[in-house]
C-alpha cells in the first residue's frame, strides 16, 4: 500500500473508532498573542513528538438560542405597514394584545388570509376568516401626491408612520414610492385632498403584493422614526424647562425688592390700609405745605359739636387702624374743646 492509501486509510478508521493511527501526522499548533487563539503553525519536523488535536465531538456542542417573547413572535409575522386598521396605533402594540389575548387575530387586513393562517399556526388554533370591519383585504396601493395642488402644509409627512414622505414646510411634497407601505394614513389630514392611493399590485393581495423584505425594512423605518420623535420630545421639553427657570430667575430679583406686595393683594383688609395711609400721608403733606406758606385750615375756630363728634370718631378709626399720628392726632380736637 502506498503512503497516500495508508493515510487516506487511517483518517476514515480514525473518524470512525476515534482513534489516530500513528501513521498521520498532523499539523503543530500554537498559541499566539495574550488571548491564548491557537493557530497553525508551520509543520514541525519533529513527527514522533507531535501530538495530534482531537476533534470536537457534537456532545460537546453547545447551541445559544435567544428567547423571544410571544408577542414578539407575532410581530415577525405582521406585515408591518403601521396602518392602524386593527385598531392598535402599530404592528406592536396589536401584537401585544394578540399575546395577552385582548384582541383577535384577524384584525389585520394588510396581511389578509395568509396572514391570519400564519397566527393561526403560531398560537395554535384554527384559521378564521378576516374581520372586515377593520377594512377588506385589497391590492397594496401607494400613495401618490398632486403635486401641482400640494400646499407644503407637511402634515402628511407628520402622518406617515415610516417617513416615507419628502418634503419641507411651504415646498412640495412626493411621496417615496419604495417606502410606502399603503397605510393610507397620510390621505385623512391633507387639508387640499391632493394624495391619491394608486393599487400597484394588481391582482395580488395580501402578504402576495408584499414580502417580508419589505415587511422587515418597514418595521426597522417605523422603530427609527420613533426613537427621532422622542428624541425631538425631550429636546423641546427641555427648551421649555429652560424658558421656565429663566423667567422664573428673572421674577425672583423683583420679587425681592417689593416683598410687601405679594400679601397686600392676597391680604384685602391689609389692601385697604396700604390705600388709606397713602391717602393720608398726601393729606399730611399737603397740610405740611399750606402751613409752611402761611395757608393753615381757616374753619377749625368754629366747630360745631356734630363736626367735632365726627372728627373724633374718625381719629378713633385710624387709632384702630394702627394709623394715629402721635404728635398731632387729638391735640387739635382738645384745643378746640378748651376754647370753646
Amino acid at each position: 500500500m502506498s503512503v497516500k492509501a495508508e493515510r487516506a486509510t487511517g483518517k476514515r478508521d480514525a473518524r470512525r473508532t476515534g482513534s489516530v493511527p500513528t501513521s498521520w501526522t498532523p499539523k503543530c499548533f500554537q498559541r499566539s498573542g495574550a488571548c491564548g487563539v491557537i493557530t497553525a503553525a508551520p509543520r514541525c519536523s519533529h513527527r514522533a513528538h507531535a501530538a495530534p488535536v482531537p476533534k470536537a465531538s457534537s456532545q460537546f456542542l453547545v447551541t445559544a438560542t435567544v428567547s423571544r417573547t410571544l408577542a414578539e413572535r407575532i410581530e415577525d409575522l405582521l406585515p408591518q405597514t403601521q396602518c392602524t386598521k386593527c385598531g392598535y396605533p402599530a404592528c406592536r402594540p396589536y401584537a401585544e394584545a394578540i399575546a395577552a389575548g385582548e384582541a383577535n387575530y384577524n384584525q389585520c387586513p394588510p396581511g389578509g388570509a395568509e396572514g391570519i393562517a400564519r397566527l393561526a399556526a403560531l398560537l395554535g388554533k384554527p384559521v378564521i376568516p378576516l374581520d372586515t370591519t377593520h377594512g377588506e383585504e385589497r391590492a397594496r396601493p401607494l400613495a401618490v401626491i398632486d403635486e401641482n395642488v400640494c400646499i407644503g402644509c407637511t402634515l402628511c409627512m407628520q402622518a406617515c408612520p415610516v417617513d416615507a414622505i419628502a418634503g419641507a414646510a411651504k415646498q412640495m411634497h412626493t411621496v417615496i414610492a419604495e417606502l410606502c407601505t399603503g397605510c393610507d394614513l397620510c390621505v385623512p389630514p391633507c387639508p387640499v385632498d391632493c394624495i391619491a392611493m394608486v393599487p400597484v399590485t394588481g391582482e395580488r393581495t395580501g402578504w402576495d403584493a408584499w414580502s417580508q423584505q419589505e415587511a422587515d425594512a418597514a418595521r426597522a423605518r417605523h422603530d427609527r422614526r420613533l426613537t427621532r420623535l422622542e428624541r425631538e420630545r425631550a429636546a423641546a421639553e427641555a427648551r421649555a424647562n429652560a424658558r421656565q427657570a429663566s423667567r422664573t430667575a428673572q421674577a425672583e430679583p423683583k420679587a425681592q425688592e417689593k416683598p410687601e406686595a405679594p400679601a397686600a393683594h392676597e391680604d384685602p383688609e391689609a389692601k385697604k390700609r396700604a390705600i388709606i395711609q397713602a391717602a393720608l400721608e398726601r393729606a399730611r403733606k399737603k397740610k405740611e405745605e399750606m402751613a409752611s406758606l402761611g395757608a393753615g385750615p381757616k374753619n377749625t375756630a368754629q366747630v360745631s359739636a356734630a363736626v367735632q363728634a365726627q372728627i373724633d370718631a374718625a381719629e378713633e378709626r385710624r387709632r384702630r387702624l394702627g394709623l394715629t399720628d402721635d404728635e398731632n392726632a387729638p391735640h387739635s380736637g382738645n384745643g378746640d374743646k378748651s376754647a370753646r
